[in-house]
């Protein structure tokens, strides 16, 4: 019995050794991507040498651009997919938060389209904004591109387990991020300072983790990493000579810092991967596709010992599965946080989109681009969350702290000539969801222009306008006695016209079908057309033209009342030069009474309508097409609003329409028919060569007589240059025309007012 029980201990007893010892752990892989700005770019070069040796990445962790890439890829995407994404990515449109032109409101337009430069005032004091950007265009981005993940609150759930590390700028501790909302949590761990502005996070305002931690190796061992793969694009200190802006000034500063920190980070490292990208500035993104392959390059070096670590590992790779975006959402439960001056429905009004509706998601994006346009929010931050039926929108809104501001532009052409403007612009001036506006321009001609707006988004808005407008201009004296009873004069060929006008108006106006604003108004209109050419003119035989007591004839001198409708698209991607979008502009004016000057009013009625698009014909060359007509409809022999072709412009007032060929106000008709085309080559960015044409029929009564179907009696042509420049656009055009000996340049610096 003895000896069969040793027997069994003998048998029995390495089985009993073998359960007592552990099993072997898989080896578990972490990578680290540090900060870097553009050089960040890198990261994805270095992940396809990593996949393509076969290496399985068991951890991430990153900071700033780090966390960017390193989110992505722990979401994911792979590295060919990573590569796809980042070479499509227009990131200076990211960084700038430069937001498509029909994100804004028609109003918005306008505003947006007239100054050169916008500075807060508060208490008397002019102010700075605290960052270039709001990180917003970025943050859309996020959402999209990590939408598949949504959900997950727990970077650890993640395909791989992630955090990032940013900076709370009250405590100047280290945070690190490893549950939240993916998108707000790596954002917040890119936001540079001076470039971004911070970024709240669990009630902690947080800036670039580069700040204190830009290559966290001990947090990835922390997470259980056995062997450390590091990517450090970084750079160290720059001389003189490469610090040429103030985010390279800054960087120098914070990287005194971290400089000293990575010779002891980087023994801490395994596979120590450092790409050439020393002499590339962090903001250099033009150069995305040399910064990946320097990625691929430094990586390539290290494939022997990234594949002996493969070998290591075991097992097949994590496989990175095909990531497809998101096409359509639908969102039942729209929530608000933050909107104390502006109420749900002025934000739903911007959003444009229903509940409970299927949505597509770049429908989504457009929405809140439109709430962004606005420039009343300081920070959009969104979350898009299964709630067990559909999703819930939780949008929180930091509403921006600055309520009034000064504008200022400058501006010459050869109707106003020069010009200055000074704008106050005041938001909630008197109600929610409101803005006043006045703008005073000093020159050669005085003017003003008051605006109050009430946006009510889906709802009926309404506003008033106030405008004073004046300019003169030698004409053709034919022109005067085409339109209005003065004598005929042999000795007279040309006069000096002033032109006044004073319009008043109050509107309400709606959003249609999402694209179009259509509204209807009361307007008053003082016209004066006078000059001073007639004074030594024997003025036998006038009627109601009577010389004032200034020595000024006055061919016009009457207040006008009027209602009206107008219907408006405008996608166009830039007004001065359209290469893609819509555009639609239709006027009807019923004008009810007068103080009838030249004693001949009767009702009357103008209607007008321009239509135009601009598409791509190549890259960087692009042509846009319009059509625009106009008519008079009544028995009124008022003369004073006619159509009067001629010239180049962008803000003429009542019935004066721009048209090569000819000087301003050259061919007067009662109505008018136009078409006009221009090629456009941007030969360089932000500079074009443009070739334009036109053609017109312009006379009265083109419509009954069937004129307006005839071969034009007009055409004009111009070939110019235009230059898009900080202040404005610059044009300089050649025009002529075939039907006469007359060419001329046109000149324009600046925006139109």
């Amino acid at each position: 019995m003895r000896n069969i029980c040793l027997l069994l201990s003998l048998l029995l007893g390495p089985i009993g050794l073998a359960q007592e010892t552990p099993p072997e752990q898989p080896l578990k892989v972490g990578l680290v991507l540090s900060g870097g700005g553009a050089k960040g770019l890198a990261h994805i070069g270095v992940l396809k040498v990593i996949e393509e040796a076969g290496v399985r990445i068991d951890y991430v962790g990153g900071t700033s651009m780090g966390a960017i890439v390193g989110a992505l890829y722990a979401s994911g995407y792979s590295a060919t997919a990573l590569d796809s994404i980042f070479r499509e990515t227009d990131f200076t449109n990211l960084i700038q938060d430069n937001l498509p032109r029909d994100a804004k409101t028609f109003y918005e337009k306008e505003d947006s389209e007239r100054y050169a430069l916008t500075l807060p005032f508060e208490n008397f004091k002019i102010t700075f904004p605290p960052a270039i950007s709001s990180g917003q265009n970025i943050y859309n981005e996020l959402v999209r591109y990590l939408y598949h993940v949504k959900d997950v609150n727990d970077f650890n759930q993640l395909p791989i387990p992630f955090f990032c590390i940013a900076t709370d700028v009250e405590t100047g501790k280290e945070v690190l991020l490893d549950h939240g909302y993916l998108p707000e949590a790596i954002l917040a761990s890119g936001t540079f300072p001076s470039l971004f502005e911070p970024a709240e996070v669990d009630g902690k305002l947080l800036i670039d983790g580069g700040v204190l931690n830009n290559y966290p190796v001990d947090e990835v061992k922390n997470m259980g990493a056995d062997v450390i793969i590091g990517v450090d694009v970084q750079h160290g200190l720059r001389d003189r000579e490469s610090l040429l802006s103030a985010t390279e000034v800054l960087l120098q500063i914070n990287n005194y810092r971290t400089v000293g920190a990575m010779k002891v980070k980087s023994e801490r490292t395994d596979i120590y991967i450092k790409p050439e990208v020393e002499k590339i500035s962090v903001i250099d993104f033009a150069l995305k596709e040399t910064i990946m392959h320097r990625g691929e390059e430094a990586a390539k070096k290290q494939f022997e010992a990234l594949s002996e670590l493969a070998a290591r590992q075991g097992g097949a790779p994590l496989q990175k599965r095909f990531i497809r975006m998101q096409d359509s959402i639908t969102v039942n439960r729209l929530i608000l946080n933050g909107n104390n001056s502006y109420t749900r429905g002025y934000v739903k009004g911007k959003l444009r989109f229903n509940l409970s509706e299927p949505t597509h998601f770049n429908k989504l994006q457009q929405g809140i681009s439109n709430l962004a346009a606005t420039g009343n929010f300081q920070t959009i931050r969104y979350k898009l969350l299964s709630n067990g039926l559909e999703e819930d929108l939780i949008i929180n809104l930091e509403e921006n702290p600055k309520k009034t501001f000064i504008r200022l532009g400058a501006h010459y052409d050869d109707l106003y000539k020069s010009a200055a403007i000074i704008n106050l612009t005041r938001k909630k001036f008197l109600l929610n969801d409101d803005v006043a506006s006045f703008d005073f321009i000093l020159g050669d001609n005085v003017r003003y222009n008051m605006q109050y707006y009430v946006d009510k988004g889906f709802y009926w808005s309404f506003g008033i306008n106030s405008r004073f407008n004046e300019f003169d201009r030698e004409i053709n004296y034919n022109l005067i006695r085409s339109n209005f009873e003065v004598p005929d004069s042999g000795s007279i060929n040309n006069i000096n016209l002033e032109v006044t006008d004073l319009t008043n108006q109050l509107y309400v106006q709606t959003v249609l079908q999402e694209e179009f604003a259509f509204s209807l108004g009361l307007e008053h209109k003082l016209l004066k057309y006078s000059t001073l050419t007639l004074n030594d003119v024997p003025q036998e035989g006038m009627t109601a033209v009577e010389p004032a007591s200034d020595s000024r004839t006055f061919f016009e001198n009457s207040n006008y009342f009027s209602s009206y409708g107008r219907l408006t698209l405008d996608t166009y991607d830039d007004a001065y030069f359209p290469s893609r979008g819509l555009y639609f502009d239709g006027d009807f004016h019923f004008y009810m009474f007068s103080s009838d000057y030249n004693d001949n009013f009767k009702e009357f009625s103008i209607g007008k309508a321009r239509m135009g698009v601009a598409f791509p014909l190549f890259h960087n060359f692009s042509i846009n097409l319009e059509t625009e007509g106009g008519f008079k409809l009544g028995t009124s022999n008022v003369s004073s609003f006619d159509f009067v072709l001629g010239g180049f412009g962008a803000n003429f007032i009542n019935n004066f329409t721009p048209f090569f060929g000819y000087d301003y106000l050259r061919l007067p008709g009662n109505s008018f028919v136009k078409a006009y085309a221009r090629l456009d080559y941007e030969f360089s960015p932000k500079n074009h060569f443009m070739l334009v044409g036109n053609m017109a029929n312009v006379e009265d009564d083109i419509f009954r007589t069937g004129e307006w179907f005839t071969a034009p009696n007009f055409t004009g042509y111009a070939l110019g240059y235009g230059w898009e420049s900080f202040f404005g656009p610059v044009q300089i055009l050649y025009s002529w025309s075939p039907e006469s000996n007359d060419s001329r340049f046109f000149f324009s610096i600046g925006y139109w007012f």
